[in-house]
């Protein structure tokens, strides 16, 4: 095997960096080594090697790497962790390019802790695998020409999501390459503690990082015509036919310990409209039923249905409440772990209804613990969100926010699936295709985290199969949009 691979490598200080650069020079495949950096004074011996950059995900740097490969592969090291290659590792990479054809390739890798050692599979690449934080683990490998063809599909200058405007330029002209195998390892020493990784400063968090972000999102969005535009849908008419206005909606299962406090910050909501709620009990086994069944004695607008199925999801118990003959007009969120904030809450949401003439409304919450101690980051509050771009940049991110509430008539002609997770993003994702969603930016819901919670200590497995499942929800309204579009 010829071949020869061009290896781009961010500078760090740590103590195994030199070993990190002597992985690559002692690898007969690889060509030359390039350091990435922003202060050529810290380089050091690699300063022959120097490219100096701002950062790694900027357009710019992009290009330069595009400019000083001249090998048949281009392979970028994303993170500051010391790589260890699996035997012939790089020989795999090529030859699954060669059999592909792929843009980019990436593989499982192991991956070491404080000396233990344990699988970290990824996850194959969809047309809905659009978030920015997608996981390619630390390697992302790049046959040349494809490299150049799709850096001609990328026009735009990014200070921080050039990387991930140009993996979507890629994935618009070649195939994205998932090898599910343990190439290589990647070591999280305690080594690099006391070394300052270069480009860490760049928060994902940031404002201006979430901006170019979208920017980039909506752009690939415009290229494969799938991009919407304003004006959206909006009611200009509820139906009035309903037996109340409003109805909390609390599916269910074995939380004896957090129901009766869901329940009671509902039934404590002070509004000008009649509401009720309805809990769907997925066939608990704990306690939960009979406290429901207490409660809802002492107060007839607890509304406690018993499903006939047993075959529910969180999505189907959705479903189970929204087509019941007791559902009102608006159909609002509470999971059975969480509370309202305060008193104010449901009349704010029907408030905001009628409003903006809304399909959907979508508050903000706060991040607590199970004492309603502010957990950090605090207010969730989402406000990427924007009428104009909303639609679109819920592509990117992975959630609309909470509470969630719906117009009933909308949400029981498009039904939520019957899943435990995204079910929520699915049906969000379907409404704002076509109508307008509604946002309040203060929080107003408080989402408490405990050891019970369904996503507590998710394994890599249960939190790959979350994000796959995403990005074919991803996938599918994307085709969806296109298709309308057409």
């Amino acid at each position: 095997m010829n071949k020869k691979v061009t290896v781009f490598v961010p500078f760090s200080n740590s103590s195994y960096f030199s070993e990190l650069i002597s992985e690559f020079e002692n690898n007969p495949l690889v060509d030359k080594i390039f350091v990435l950096c922003n202060n050529e004074n810290e380089a050091g011996k690699f300063k022959s090697k120097l490219i100096n950059v701002n950062n790694i995900w900027e357009s710019n740097t992009i290009r330069l790497i595009n400019d000083y490969s001249k090998s048949d592969y281009v392979l970028l090291l994303t993170n500051n962790s010391l790589i260890k290659l699996g035997r012939f590792a790089l020989e795999r990479f090529i030859q699954v390019a060669e059999f592909t054809g792929a843009g980019l390739l990436y593989s499982d890798y192991l991956k070491e802790s404080n000396g233990v050692t344990e699988k970290n599979p990824v996850i194959d690449y969809q047309i809905g695998s659009l978030r920015d934080d997608f996981d390619f683990g630390s390697i992302m490998f790049f046959p040349k020409a494809a490299f150049s063809k799709s850096l001609e599909d990328e026009n735009t200058n990014f200070n921080f999501a050039g990387l991930y405007s140009f993996r979507l330029a890629v994935s618009r002209n070649f195939s994205l390459v998932h090898i599910a195998e343990f190439l290589y390892k990647q070591i999280d020493s305690a080594k690099d503690e006391n070394g300052e990784r270069q480009f860490n400063y760049v928060d994902p968090k940031n404002r201006l990082v979430q901006l170019e972000m979208e920017k980039a999102v909506t752009i690939h969005l415009e290229k494969i015509r799938a991009k919407l535009n304003p004006p959206f849908k909006t009611i200009e008419n509820f139906d009035e036919s309903f037996p109340i206005e409003a109805s909390v909606i609390i599916p269910v299962k074995n939380r004896e310990k957090t129901i009766a406090d869901a329940v009671n910050s509902a039934l404590t909501q002070k509004t000008n409209f009649d509401f009720n709620i309805i809990v769907v009990d997925n066939y608990s086994t704990d306690k939960t039923t009979s406290i429901l069944q207490e409660i809802s004695k002492k107060d007839k607008r607890l509304i406690h249905l018993i499903p006939d199925r047993k075959d529910l999801g969180i999505g189907g118990c959705w479903n189970e409440a929204t087509h019941d003959k007791f559902c009102g007009k608006f159909s609002v969120q509470l999971d059975s772990d969480d509370v309202y904030l305060n008193d104010t809450t449901l009349q704010k949401i029907i408030d905001k209804f009628k409003e903006d003439k809304s399909a959907a409304v979508i508050g903000s919450y706060l991040l607590t613990d199970f004492k309603l101690n502010t957990l950090p980051p605090g207010i969730i509050d989402h406000k990427e969100w924007t009428n104009e771009n909303g639609s679109n940049n819920a592509l990117r991110i992975n959630g609309f926010g909470a509470p969630r509430a719906f117009y009933t008539p909308v949400i029981r002609q498009i039904k939520i699936p019957n899943v435990s997770y995204g079910e929520d993003y699915a049906v969000c994702l379907a409404i704002s295709r076509t109508y307008k969603i509604s946002r309040i930016f203060e929080p107003v819901y408080a989402c408490r985290r405990w050891e019970g919670n369904s996503d507590s200590f998710l394994t890599v497995e249960k939190l790959n199969y979350n994000n796959y499942y995403k990005d074919k929800i991803r996938s599918y309204e994307l085709m969806a949009r296109q298709r309308m579009k057409a």
